[in-house]
């Protein structure tokens, strides 16, 4: 089948990679020439695990190709995919300028049956506005389809979870684009979900509110097991096992940060206030995910006391393992509080150092693990690299100032660091140990 993205970021890129090597002619749209030329030259912007492997491969094959022309895109595709970017507003809720300019340029190119796909994540009944704004632009009375297909990838697995998804859910309108979106997934062994086009966008943000739900859930209890001398991993692991619940998502940390959540939790509450439904749960579990960023930053400045003419050595950059993306970083939130109080902060990342100079340009980035310790008044483990278990940390317990240890991700074995000569402080562990 003959697909077109317009909209060759994180979300673009990847799907239709993938649909790529589903077999699939697929053409990457973007406005950006210079992304365009550096994709087609086989270079990739962004970080993400096989990824790379795939563009290179399925252009050699000629199934994959870029261009800065949505007339081309509408020319190439019975599927067009609507991938650009949706940010945040002040309020919470999405600027949606972007959506409603791409469906203009397609109304006025089409000369052929097309089905348009919103893959961006959007406020419910934005599939209605854009069916509107294509029909009243689309001068030659051309039939079309609008659908809602959202996508469900998380940075660091998007190739897997595109190639082997949960479920695959589609909006319609009509059976007849139903059908062919059927077709194009169609290698993939998934359940497929066909719903009208509201209720396919409220899934969406239905499952990122719920999972950061769950998320502020064990970071509320992590406060319990502090107070109580619990650990916070035990308790999660004997809940995780209720079939009910599930252990994904219930990892205590410093808080969720991404491009996802954050905004999606933002614009949930947004939307259901222009609904007339005051969603209070969901501003709840906003308010503690921002608390506990904020305890952790003052379990630091509690133990440091003053952080001015200190020196941090912080472990992680990126949001979240297995990505570089820096958008919405909790640790980038805590080295810039850190550097606002005057302290020196010495970072490793093994992909997003670069990129996070670039939003941070007083951090110091280091070029291997274990030298972020070099002086340092104490560690701080802001990302879940799984490299950090490996780090020579009886090396970097000699190289500090101080043995404090701030792991933010509970990462390590306390009584192994404990061992090892440091002050071990973990998320919702108890009492500090050491």
């Amino acid at each position: 089948m003959n697909v077109s993205m317009v909209g060759s970021g994180y979300v673009g890129l990847t799907t239709g990679a993938c649909f790529a090597e589903l077999g699939h002619q697929v053409l990457c749209v973007d406005n950006d020439a210079e992304k365009v030329a550096l994709l087609s030259r086989g270079e990739i912007p962004i970080y993400e695990p096989g990824l790379e492997e795939l563009v290179r491969g399925n252009a050699a094959k000629g199934r994959l190709r870029f261009s800065t022309s949505v007339a081309e895109a509408v020319d190439h595709g019975l599927v067009i995919f609507l991938t650009v970017p949706t940010p945040p507003q002040p309020d919470g809720s999405v600027d949606l300028r972007y959506v409603e300019k791409v469906a203009r340029e397609i109304a006025r190119h089409l000369r052929d049956y097309r089905v348009i796909v919103d893959k961006s994540t959007v406020p419910v009944r934005t599939g209605e506005k854009v069916a509107q704004t294509i029909a009243r632009y689309n001068t030659q009375g051309v039939d079309f389809d609008v659908v809602s297909n959202p996508e469900f990838l998380r940075e660091g697995c998007a190739v897997h979870d595109l190639l082997h998804p949960d479920r695959i859910v589609i909006g319609v309108q009509r059976p007849r684009a139903a059908e062919i979106m059927k077709e194009l997934y169609r290698p993939i062994a998934a359940p497929v979900v066909v719903t009208d086009l509201n209720s396919a966008e409220l899934i969406k943000h239905a499952s990122n509110s719920f999972l950061a739900l769950k998320i502020s859930y064990i970071n509320a209890l992590s406060q319990i097991c502090e107070r109580a001398g619990a650990d916070v991993d035990l308790v999660a692991e004997g809940m995780g096992l209720d079939q009910r619940i599930g252990k994904a998502f219930l990892k205590a940390g410093i808080g969720y940060g991404g491009s996802c959540f954050p905004k999606d939790l933002a614009a949930f509450i947004r939307i259901s206030e222009e609904l007339g439904y005051d969603f209070r749960l969901l501003k709840e579990v906003a308010a503690i995910n921002e608390e506990q960023k904020e305890r952790f930053f003052k379990k630091i400045r509690r133990a440091l006391w003053v952080l001015e003419e200190k020196t941090i050595g912080l472990l992680g950059l990126a949001f979240k393992a297995n990505t570089d993306d820096v958008r919405n970083s909790v640790a980038l939130e805590l080295a810039s509080r850190f550097l606002r109080e005057g302290a020196r902060v010495r970072a490793y990342d093994p992909v997003a150092g670069r990129k996070a100079q670039r939003v941070l340009r007083e951090l110091e980035i280091c070029e291997v693990g274990e030298e972020v310790a070099r002086g340092a008044d104490c560690v701080v483990i802001a990302t879940e690299w799984d490299e950090f278990r490996r780090l020579d940390w009886a090396r970097m317990r000699k190289w500090m100032i101080s043995p404090l240890l701030f792991d933010g991700r509970n990462l390590l074995d306390p009584a192994h660091m404990v061992a090892l000569g440091f002050q071990y402080e973990g998320v919702g562990r108890g009492l500090r140990i050491g």
